[in-house]
Order: structure tokens, then sequence, then C-alpha cells
């Protein structure tokens, strides 16, 4: 594949920045489930929780939230203490002191935060565990994945004493919320999904390239909205993240690396390149075979074949800036045209969707191109548009759309897709519109498959089988039709707690999909509750207090939280957190 003008012209410009005045922290985001989570953990008859997850995961701004207005005792491991005994404990401990001094004096703590438990030393540990068998404290431990554990501090959770959350990445949609947050603006779809792929959950490097694409002006802004094309700064971070590239690879190792990161998708089998080398490589988890047909245990039969690639997006712009003018211009000049790349995956999301199945993602040709902001045949990028869109990814179909808009302004297919994602009804007719109108006899017999079950359910109003297609529908990636076939299962319900679930479901998924705006979902939940509890939970959503929201409306503290529980109870949440994704639902708009 050919590169982009940013990456011909040589290695990239070496990132630095004043670091003399830090940049406040972002807004705490995206968690809020894990953060009730967490919370219920430290009530009740629960003797706490450990956090587990990679480092940038986000463990320790997770906890801390946690705890905020709480009275918690709160001590961490260090790297230059581990050789003495009780240093991490040293703030909350007289000197000199025993295990069982130590276990008495620190009866009285009532929450105990230990974070980076692993950098324990060994008579911490032990402190922690017994604390943890014989005290009364409730305990929040935070361990960072892939280091060396005590073993007194990993038996924490393998001896069961306290349950483990292994915390997970960030989803896309939290990552792009989390981004709004930090850049100020909305970021453009593509390019909320290009960070979120590069950092692979790491927040911290997540920042990092924030920071460093918007020192550098790479950052375009447009109507609320700022994009990132161009290369990869190598900040400090990514070239931590991928030392092992340039330091632990064999030079036969190097060279195939190298041809990937300037021509990726390389074909399963050039012929100038060994496959032993390959095959350790993939070993290695450097690189990734995409399946092919036939191939036993393959996750997509009958898939395309597109050949063999990098195993992750931050390796190619490390490789290229590492290569030296002279080798980046052979490479180069070796890349081959990105068309039968682009072609192959054009065929596979094609197959995708006649299948009727779009739950896996596309090959990242296609992504890499408008990444570095080249450009993207208006055809492709019509069809990543409907992909999108029938993934319920309303805002990322309009993106690609205009992606195709800019190389081909009066293309059709592309403003076609473009009207669609903006909720401008298809002029074409789509049958499946009906069904998603709420009008399915005008779909009788034009549909098959799991469309034609959902049709089948809404015309009989049978509540169990609109559950039952709008969870099929879900398994095969439609997740915009899904929440809507569960709002439709919420009113066919006659079953007052499958409504609410149903309901709560499909509120989820609307929320993955970005807030789509259809008939379907409008009104979903409000709908439900009376006038004062619609006030009262609008404003509980914008953030305001029970006091705050009893002062404006001239209600009690008592009445305002009675209208809550209340509204919990129908809406099928019990948290506060909840409120603003299950309130905020569309008004009606066309499909």
């Amino acid at each position: 594949m050919t590169t982009s003008r940013h990456d011909a012209t040589g290695p990239y410009e070496p990132y630095s920045r004043d670091t003399t005045t830090p940049r406040p922290p972002w807004p705490f985001t995206g968690r809020e489930d894990e953060l009730d989570l967490v919370r219920a953990s430290l009530s009740g008859v629960r003797r706490g929780l450990v956090v587990t997850g990679p480092a940038g995961r986000g463990k320790t701004r997770l906890v801390t939230e946690a705890v905020r207005g709480t009275d918690c005792a709160r001590v961490t491991g260090t790297p230059r203490t581990r050789h003495l005994p009780f240093a991490a404990f040293a703030p909350l401990l007289p000197e000199p002191v025993t295990l069982h001094a130590a276990l008495h004096h620190l009866s009285g703590v009532r929450t105990l935060l230990v974070d980076d438990a692993h950098l324990l030393d060994d008579s911490s540990a032990a402190l922690l565990h017994q604390l943890a068998v014989h005290g009364r404290a409730r305990l929040l431990v935070v361990v960072t994945d892939g280091e060396p554990v005590p073993p007194a501090v990993s038996r924490l959770w393998t001896g069961e004493l306290l349950p483990r959350l292994a915390l997970p990445p960030l989803s896309r949609e939290a990552t792009a919320r989390l981004l709004s947050a930090g850049a100020g603006d909305t970021p453009e779809p593509l390019t909320a999904n290009r960070l979120h792929r590069l950092c692979d959950g790491d927040l911290r490097l997540l920042r990092d390239l924030l920071d460093a694409v918007r020192d550098h002006g790479r950052l375009t802004r447009d109507a609320g909205t700022w994009a990132w094309r161009g290369p990869v700064p190598l900040t400090p971070a990514v070239r931590d993240r991928t030392a092992h590239l340039l330091e632990r690879v064999h030079p036969e190792e190097r060279e195939a690396l190298d041809r990937l990161a300037f021509a990726e998708p390389l074909p399963l089998d050039p012929d100038d390149l060994d496959a032993t080398v390959l095959e350790r490589l993939e070993s290695d988890g450097l690189i990734h075979v995409d399946d092919l047909p036939g191939d036993p245990g393959s996750a997509r039969p009958g898939g395309a074949p597109t050949g063999v690639r990098l195993a992750h997006p931050l390796h190619g712009p490390v490789l290229r800036a590492a290569a030296g003018r002279l080798r980046a211009r052979r490479l180069t000049r070796a890349a081959q045209d990105p068309a039968p790349a682009l072609d192959a995956e054009a065929a596979e999301l094609s197959r995708r969707i006649d299948r009727a199945d779009v739950a896996a993602g596309p090959p990242p040709v296609g992504d890499r191109l408008v990444a570095e902001g080249a450009a993207v045949p208006a055809a492709h990028a019509a069809l990543r548009a409907r992909y999108a869109r029938l993934r319920g990814e309303l805002a990322e179909a309009a993106a690609w759309a205009r992606e195709g808009l800019r190389t081909t302004p009066d293309d059709p297919s592309c403003r076609a897709e473009l009207a669609r994602a903006d909720g401008t009804p298809d002029v074409c007719g789509d049958p499946y519109d009906a069904v998603r109108l709420g009008t399915p006899e005008r779909a009788a017999d034009r549909l098959t498959g799991v469309f034609a079950a959902h049709a089948d359910a809404l015309a009989r109003a049978d509540g169990p089988a609109l559950a039952r297609a709008a969870e099929e529908l879900q398994r095969r990636g439609f997740l915009l039709f899904a929440a809507e076939a569960h709002a439709q299962a919420a009113a066919a319900h006659r079953e007052p707690h499958a409504a609410r679930t149903a309901r709560t479901r499909a509120a989820a998924l609307a929320r993955r999909c970005g807030g789509a705006r259809t008939p379907a979902l409008a009104g979903l939940v409000l709908g439900e509750l009376t006038t004062r509890q619609r006030q009262i939970v609008t404003l509980a959503a914008s953030g305001l207090s029970n006091r705050q929201i009893a002062e404006r409306l001239t209600l009690s503290v008592r009445t305002v939280g009675n209208h809550l529980h209340g509204a919990y109870t129908r809406l099928g949440t019990t948290t506060r957190t909840a409120l603003p994704h299950l309130a905020d639902l569309p008004r009606p708009q066309p499909a």
C-alpha cells in the first residue's frame, strides 16, 4: 500500500513540549457502571474489592472517585521501598512495629485504599492480607496487570477473600465522550475511532497523543468538531509502548515488519518473505494473519483473504520513523497500490451485509488511508458509511459519507448515505424501514430472516417474540435495530417487569448508538413517568442534587427523593448515574 506524503518525507519530527505548566486532569467519565460497583463494594456486607488492569487503564482515577468525600486512609506501594518492612504503611503506623501490632493499630480504620499493591514490601503485603482476613476495614486494592505481585496480595482474590474487578478498556463511545471533555469540542468519529485503536485502553497514552497533535497544530476544527489527519507524533509514551519493536527483533524479522509498515496488508505468502519469519512474528503477537476461506476454526468462514498486517496500529508509525530516509524511500517505492486491498475489504463488507451479520469490524485498510490524509474512493466510502449505519453508528456513517464527498462532491451513493445517517427517510422505500416506523404490514412477504421475524412479531404485538428478534439483531451487530425492537417489545409486553427490562435494554443500546433519534425510540422511557417525575428526573439527569431540585421546584428534599425512587422503579434502574442516559432519549424524528 502506498503511504501518505507525510510518510514519504522521512522520519517524523521528534516530539517535545513545555511541561512547566501541567494541563488540568480530564473530567471523570465513561466509568459510571464500574464506579457504582466500586462504591457498592464499600457498603453493606461487602468487605471491599481488588481492581486490576494494565497500566494506564484508569484504575487509580476510578478508585479515587469512588472514595471522594469519604473518610478513607490511603497507602501506595513504591519500587524504591520494597526492601523496607512496612514501608507502604509507614504514614499510618508507629515505629517500630510488628505485624500483630500493626494489625491492632489499624483496627479502627473504616476504609483503606491501597494503590499499586503489586509494589508492596513483603511485610506490608502480609499486613494487607491479615486485614482482609481479620480486620474490619473495607479494603480497596489496586494492582497492575503484568507485574510481579507478592503472594500475600494475589491471594486476596485467588483465595476469594475479596472479589476482583478486571477493569476493561473504555468502549469507543466512552472514549469519544472522554475526548470531548478533554478537548472542549466533539471529536469527528473517524478521529475518535483512530485514537481509540491507537491507545488500546491506555488513557495516559490517549492524553499524551491528544496533547501532541494539539501542540503540533494538527487538529482542525469545523462547526464544533475537531479532526486529526496525518502522522502519529512519536511522543515518549509512544516510544515506550513500542520499544520492543526496535530492541528485541532479529534483522530478518525487522525486514518483514518494515515491509508491512510501508505496505500492509501483504499477501499471505509473498515470494520474498520467509514463512518461518512470519510464523515467529505471529507467535510473538507482532503480526495478524486474517482468516482465509475454509481455515479450520476460522471465525468468519468464507471471508476474503486480506493477507498479513501489523498487530497494533502504533507499530507502523514507529517503524516508518526509524527506517531512515533512504530505507523509507526504497520501501515506499516498493509499496503496493492500495486499490486491491480496498477491493478485498469492500468485497468482505458486502459479503457480511448479504449474510445479515455486521457484528465484526472491517479490515483497517480504508481507516489507514483516511488517517494519513489520503483520498478514499467515493464508492468505498459509501460502502463503509452503509456498514456503519447498519451497525447503528450513525455519526461514523455520516463521517464516511463526507469523506467520499470530499473526493467526489456529487456522488449519489455518498449523498444518500449522508441523508440516511442524518435521519432523512430513504426515497427508495426500504421495506424494513416500515417495520422500524411501526407499520409492519407494509413490509409483508418482502423480508427474510431476522428482519421478517421482527416484522411478524411487531404485527402480532408479541412482546416475547420482539425481545427474541431484538436479541438476534444485537448478536448480528444491528445495534440500532435491536434498540428499536426492544423499545417496541416494551410497549407490547403485558408483564411489567419484562417491559421494564426491555426499556432498559433499549436505552443501553441507544446509548451505544450515540443517542440515535428514531420514532421507535422517541419517548421510550420518560413517557412511563408522571409529569412531576419527568420534571425531577430531567433535573437530576442534568446534575442537580436533590436539595437543588427541591429549591428550584419549591418542594421538600424528602418529596424529591420519593419521586426519584418511584421513577427508578419505573425506569428499571437503581442508580442516579444512569439517569442522563435514560432521560436524554431522543425526540421523534424520521428513521
